[in-house]
Order: structure tokens, then sequence, then C-alpha cells
């Protein structure tokens, strides 16, 4: 048996008022996952417990299987172990994101207008981290280079309560109010405003019309996890593939194999093929389980776009789902594969929330016989089938008890 895990990050959603009060699952066209769903299980599954705040982090540590309320220490320390950057166990560390605020003289009277600094590109973000940690990094509190907008913070030794805001959760919003309560990280991202200010790479891109780095913020604290082996918790040999360092750290803390596959970002513009064949590969060449995850979704529900997102959920029926099944098809073996969020990120809300998400389990030796069912919200709640404990969503699924 081979199993497959398709993850569209923040693809659940709220009905939209502009759509007929319909959800981008419900909108968009998806042949594919609506004719498994009718062959399949369609139900609800709490990924994020009310103790943890839902993150990706959190929520995909419970889709891998992984009880969050056990092993969550922080969302830096996973993109740390991503990148190759090694933890003592009094380290602390941070997302370092690039951000753009407004312009106001004082900093804390600025406006979150862009917590990706319009998805600013790898290079141009690599030279912008690099003079930040020639200004600002000490022996103490290292600046890592990381993909796009994410980027790292090491504080050796840190002995402080963090009080934290993602940016993403305060988009539009004035971030008086949800600055860090450490005075040593509010120091570094004012100072880094100054330094941001007349930066080349922000001349280069207001002259082209793109939002500027204009600073750094800092969020996500966290200390060095301690993850089961996958393979010894479940008998597996496993791979994953994201584009994300969050999810390829937990992958790594999992011991599991981290593929990585050029030209994949954590936009709407990856390239979908490329992943799904590195993917089929891994399945081909001794993979038991595969966790291909796509941050499109959540992006486009971060920056407001329905039609982003309704299209990016059509991709994964399209250029991910149908090659996949075709791929199986030419194996000749038997598979399972689960289809789902790991949270909600709503378009209304610019932001992820704790709702139970839809998920849609298809055996190929085991289908079912629902003509009426569809993958989405509405058909999730009505098919009655709810697993109140996430992480224990991929064990039952192994363990044939769902």
């Amino acid at each position: 048996m081979k199993y497959l895990v398709l993850l569209g990050d923040g693809m659940a959603d709220l009905p939209l008022l502009a759509y007929d009060n319909r959800t981008p699952l419900e909108i968009a066209s998806t042949p594919q996952f609506d004719a498994l769903a009718k062959k399949g299980t369609v139900g609800l599954v709490k990924t994020v417990p009310a103790t943890l705040p839902p993150g990706s982090d959190v929520a995909n540590l419970a889709v891998m299987g992984y009880n969050p309320d056990e092993y969550y220490t922080g969302r830096s320390p996973l993109e740390a172990a991503s990148i190759g950057v090694d933890l003592k166990p009094d380290d602390y560390t941070f997302r370092c994101n690039l951000v753009t605020l407004s312009g106001e003289e004082n900093y804390e009277d600025r406006t979150m207008i862009d917590y990706s600094a319009g998805e600013i590109s790898t290079a141009e973000a690599a030279e912008i981290i690099k003079t930040i940690g020639e200004k600002l990094g000490t022996e103490i509190m290292e600046f890592h280079r990381g993909i796009s907008y994410r980027h790292l913070l090491v504080w050796h030794g840190a002995k402080e309560d963090f009080n934290l805001t993602p940016p993403h959760d305060i988009s539009d919003k004035k971030i008086k109010d949800y600055l860090p309560n450490v005075p040593a990280l509010l120091d570094l991202m004012k100072k880094s405003a100054e330094i941001l200010k007349d930066h080349p790479v922000n001349i280069d891109r207001i002259k082209r019309g793109l939002n500027p780095a204009t600073s750094i913020w800092l969020w996500g604290a966290g200390t060095k996890p301690a993850l089961s082996p996958f393979k010894e918790k479940y008998g597996l040999n496993a791979s994953v593939l994201s584009a994300v360092d969050l999810v390829k750290g937990i992958g790594k803390c999992a011991d599991m194999n981290v593929v990585e596959v050029p030209n994949v970002t954590g936009t709407i513009d990856t390239d979908f093929e490329g992943k799904t064949n590195a993917a089929i590969n891994e399945l081909k060449n001794g993979a038991d389980f595969v966790y291909l995850h796509f941050e499109a979704p959540d992006e486009c529900g971060h920056h407001g776009d329905p039609e982003g997102k309704i299209k990016s959920i059509e991709y994964l029926n399209s250029r991910v789902l149908t090659h996949i099944l075709d791929a199986f098809a030419d194996m000749g073996e038997d598979y399972t594969l689960l289809i789902m969020p790991d949270h909600p990120t709503p378009i209304a809300l610019k932001t992820h929330t704790r709702t139970e998400v839809p998920f849609l389990l298809y055996r190929s030796n085991n289908e079912t016989d629902h003509p009426c069912c569809t993958y989405d919200e509405k058909c999730a709640k009505k098919c009655g089938v709810y697993i109140e404990e996430g992480h224990k969503l991929l064990s039952m699924i192994i363990n044939n008890e769902i």
C-alpha cells in the first residue's frame, strides 16, 4: 500500500458573499476531487488543539500524525531545521519576516501594509538579510537567510517570556498594539527600519512599483524540537515535498526524506507539475508515504484574493491530482489518498482560524458509493464523519480504522 497526502495549505474558507455564499472549494471546478469523494470518505477534522494558536506549524504537525500538545516547541525552530541551523538547547529562534510598513515618523504609528514585502524574491531578500546581519547581528544574535520574505533570528541563551504576533494576523492594522514585549527585539525591528530606508534593493523595488522591505518583523519564538522518527512511529519510508521551510523542517526533524525541487515557491506561480513529478518519483523509488504540500491557497487567503484561491484549488485538481492518479494507475499498486488543508485561511479575515477542516480519504482497494458527495466544507459537515483529535487521523488511516 502506498500513501499520499495532498495538502492544500489554508484551502478551507468561509462562504463568500460575492459568490452566492459559496466557499472557494465549492466554487472551484474540481472534477477529480469530487469523483474521489463519491467513492471515498469525506468528513471534518480538528487539526488545531484549543491550547495552541492556529498556525501552519501546529496544524501540519497534526496532519503528519504528531500531537502538537506533545511535540510543538514553536514555529521558527522547525524552519531552522530546514535550512540547517544547528540549535543548542538554550537557543531561541524567531521567524524574521521582511515586511512593508507605512511611513509614519514614529515606528509605533505605522500600519502593516504587506506581511511579505510584495513576496520579495529570495535573491533580493538575501541582500537585505546580509545587510541586516552585518549591521545588527552579534555573537548572541545571528540572522540566517531563508526563502523569499521568510528568514530567521537565533538568540543564543535567551531567558525571556515572549509575547509576539504573526504579521499576517495584522494586515492593514496599526502595529502599536502588536509590538514585541521584549525591548531587545523591538529595538532590532526599529533599527532595521532605519537601515532599510535607503537600501538599494528597496530603491529598485520602488522604481518598479513593488512593495519595499521596510522592516524586519520578529515572531514565532521557539526552542529545538524533538520529534519521533516517522518510520519508527508508523513503519513507513516517508518523503516530504514543500516550498516552505516550516514543512520541510518538520520532515527533517522526523527523519523523513525532504526532497528539494527546483523552481518551487509558496505562491500560485509555483511549478505544480515539477513538484508533482518529484512526488511520483519518490513513490516509484521506495517511498511508502509522501506528504505533498502546496502553500498557494494559504497565500491567496492572506492576501484576500478569492480568484487566486479558487484558481490554486483548481490547479491542485488539474495539475496535481490528475497526474498522481495516472501514476498510481501505471504503478498498479493499491494506494490511499488523503486530501485536505491544514487549517482555514478565510478570505474575509486574511488570517488562520482554528475551525475544523474538510478531509477526503480515498482507498483504491475499498471504494464506497456516495453519489451525491462532493469535496467541500458543506458536504464534509453533512456526511457526519468527525475527528476531534486531528493528530490521530493519520494513524487511523494507516490502521484501517476509518
